[in-house]
């Protein structure tokens, strides 16, 4: 059964690789001609094999697996050695949105009793731009961030830039391929006058690679997870407070660092 299973769905004929109780039920119906209730099954992927409900991770079709390992294993390398030469903070940036519609996690409750959540179907929301730091020589890491009202465009990624150069000095900054990055005027204008910034851009399709993500996944699906803020404002304090813990938080935000396997990246204990 081990052996049938290690093959994935996609090869008995299912159109994507992934197992549910149901599949593996069908699976052993098809090859062993005995009929298992799908929740019997799941029991016993459990208790014999070792298996877990898991939630998939997302893989874009458009990433360039090896283009990926290229950029790690050359280029990010390249990217710390240069940032250290030069004393300057790496910075991995990225934005998101927090909304009043609430981010529903399965709670606990008796069986039977659905539990339910009081909340706005709306999607008044707060723009968040981060980013996760690591100074110089010491290798402390950090955490910047500010909530904007409404999406997030270059002129405001300008104004992020601008304060971070003034608190920090010079800065290396990583971040995706969205055109308020880069690619945009503001931006190469900005910085074509601010050689102490300088930016590098992850390859695309790959949002694990930024330690960035540890803390928008940490606070979205972790902290605020089920929360139904009355108003925006209430919205705000809620997202404050999770942010400014995280901030101090060298632990947490070590970890968010480390789980991306980027290399070359001395931290402080």
């Amino acid at each position: 059964m081990a052996a049938l299973l290690a093959k994935g769905a996609k090869a008995h004929g299912w159109h994507n690789a992934l197992w549910t109780a149901a599949r593996v039920a069908r699976l052993i119906e098809r090859h062993f001609r005995i009929r298992y209730h799908p929740e019997h099954v799941r029991k016993i992927l459990n208790r014999r094999l070792g298996w877990t409900s898991q939630k998939p991770r997302r893989k874009a079709r458009g990433r360039n697996d090896k283009e990926v390992a290229r950029w790690v294993g050359d280029e990010f390398p390249r990217i710390v050695r240069q940032a250290w030469e030069r004393s300057a903070y790496l910075a991995f940036l990225d934005e998101s949105g927090f909304f009043l519609t609430p981010t529903v996690r399965r709670p606990l409750a008796p069986r039977g009793q659905r539990p339910a959540l009081d909340a706005w179907d709306r999607r008044d929301r707060w723009s968040a731009i981060r980013c996760v730091t690591v100074s110089p020589v010491a290798g402390r890491p950090g955490l910047d961030f500010d909530l904007l009202g409404h999406n997030i465009r270059g002129p405001d990624v300008v104004r992020f830039l601008v304060e971070l150069h003034r608190r920090l000095g010079r800065v290396t900054a990583a971040w995706d391929r969205n055109q308020i990055h880069s690619r945009a005027k503001v931006v190469k204008a900005w910085r074509a006058k601010h050689p102490g910034v300088v930016v590098e851009d992850f390859p695309g399709y790959v949002p694990g690679l930024n330690p960035d993500e540890g803390v928008w996944g940490w606070t979205k699906y972790g902290r605020l997870a089920n929360l139904a803020a009355a108003d925006k404002n209430e919205l705000w304090d809620r997202v404050m407070d999770e942010l400014i813990e995280v901030k101090f938080r060298p632990d947490l935000l070590r970890g968010f660092i480390q789980q991306t396997g980027l290399p070359g990246v001395t931290l402080a204990a």
